[in-house]
């Protein structure tokens, strides 16, 4: 190579050697300068020409560089679990309000905050003692409205036999009638203000209408009570629990749409479940069933609400617990999964590289809904039987031609093949 390089710095200086010789011809001639001047230098002008054009014959027996070898996978369809994932809040599935039906003054709280209670337990006690008078007045009037009946009643025995001897007269008889009636009415209302005076007394005692757990008492001892107006604690049934969750409209109408086109098989909407995953990654032991699905789309947010219900017998669950819900039972066909690696990001969104029959490289637009494990779900923009690159990226351009190698890994999931992954987030 050195000889070549010196050969072809000959070959360059080879037009000036040939003026040189002629220069030198003629000084020959002139001044009789001897000929092996010319010898030396037609010697030298031919080898060079002779090397350059060894070297270029040399250049052009050098053979092409390889073709780059790039690992593709053959993408192909499948069925796999469609199984949602959204964010939700627990909730209580009875959380009941407790209020005084009276008013009074709070005289004594039996309960200790935030422990169990069972239906009928002592919660509050009202003074009892204004409602106990009004109790005994109440039995009083009812005595006296029984009495003045019985009156009445006698009265028109009395009376209207004398009406056939003309003994009295007839608006007599009508009288003592009208009385008797009058009698009945007043006992009537007697017996309601007993009714509204027991009624009262009762719930001078508050107790527990449901099991559950209750918070801590809002009002203490010595605090007047309005009657259906303070609010004193809540007691929260947890076993079963709420989850409410909310999923966009467009992700709902799609669903819908899925299950119309057969994309979307298995359980139907009441069918479902749903399992739980808790903030620190700890999966919850129960599964739930899907509950209900609000019939309205909130505008405010663009959602729709659903609620999935579960059982919560250890209390594990509590109320305003954030949580992870995925949703089970259907199943998604013609999936299209490809390894995470083949999907890059373009101008325009997510591209993956494919080699077509040709054995050059396309680029793709693809839409990657959500992560299945290490791979992405792909919806559009690949068919089956394609062959996507993997790696390799930084060797390839679009249109150049390529040399593909299978595609191996230890994890068979990122073969292309719908595999058992568990979902990620819906993106």
């Amino acid at each position: 190579m050195r000889l070549c390089t010196f050969l072809e710095g000959v070959n360059v200086r080879s037009d000036r050697m040939i003026s040189v010789e002629r220069l030198m011809v003629n000084m020959t001639t002139q001044n009789r300068i001897p000929r092996l001047t010319f010898s030396v230098t037609s010697f030298l002008l031919v080898l060079g020409l002779t090397g350059l054009l060894g070297c270029k014959q040399e250049a052009a027996s050098t053979p092409a560089p390889p073709l780059p070898e790039v690992p593709v996978v053959t993408v192909s369809s499948g069925t796999m679990p469609d199984e949602p994932e959204f964010i939700g809040q627990t909730e209580a599935s009875r959380p009941v309000e407790i209020r005084s039906q009276v008013t009074g003054i709070l005289k004594e709280r039996f309960f200790a905050e935030g422990r169990d209670v069972k239906r009928g337990d002592r919660l509050y006690q009202i003074d009892p003692i204004p409602f106990k008078a009004a109790m005994s007045s109440a039995n009083a009037r009812v005595a006296q409205a029984e009495a003045r009946l019985v009156q009445a009643k006698q009265n028109s025995a009395r009376v209207k036999p004398l009406l056939a001897e003309q003994a009295v007269s007839q608006k007599d008889v009508d009288d003592a009638v009208a009385e008797e009636m009058a009698a009945k009415a007043a006992l009537e209302g007697a017996k309601g203000d007993q009714v509204k005076a027991k009624f009262d007394l009762g719930n001078t005692l508050i107790t527990a209408p449901i099991s559950g757990r209750i918070e801590r008492s809002r009002l203490y001892e010595g605090r007047l009570i309005s009657a259906q107006t303070d609010l004193l604690t809540t007691i929260h049934q947890l076993d079963p629990m709420y989850v409410n969750a909310s999923a966009p409209e467009t992700f709902v109408l799609k669903r819908f749409r899925d299950r119309a086109t057969h994309r979307i098989q298995g359980a139907t909407l009441y069918e479902l479940r749903g399992v739980i995953t808790f903030t620190d990654g700890s999966a919850y032991a129960h599964e739930g069933k899907f509950d209900l699905l609000e019939v309205g789309v909130r505008s405010a947010t663009g959602t729709r609400d659903f609620r999935v219900i579960f059982p919560n017998p250890d209390r594990v669950l509590f109320p305003g617990q954030f949580v992870k819900v995925r949703i089970l039972g259907a199943v998604r066909t013609g999936v299209i999964l490809v390894p995470q690696s083949a999907v890059q990001q373009g101008p325009k969104g997510p591209i993956v590289f494919v080699v077509g029959p040709d054995n050059k490289v396309e680029i793709r637009p693809v839409r990657a809904t959500s992560w299945r494990g290490s791979q992405w779900s792909i919806e559009d923009g690949l068919r089956e039987g394609e062959r996507v690159i993997i790696a390799g990226f930084h060797m390839i351009a679009p249109g150049a031609p390529v040399k593909t190698v299978p595609y191996t890994q230890s994890d068979q999931a990122a073969s292309g093949q719908p595999a058992d992954a568990k979902p990620e987030q819906i993106k």
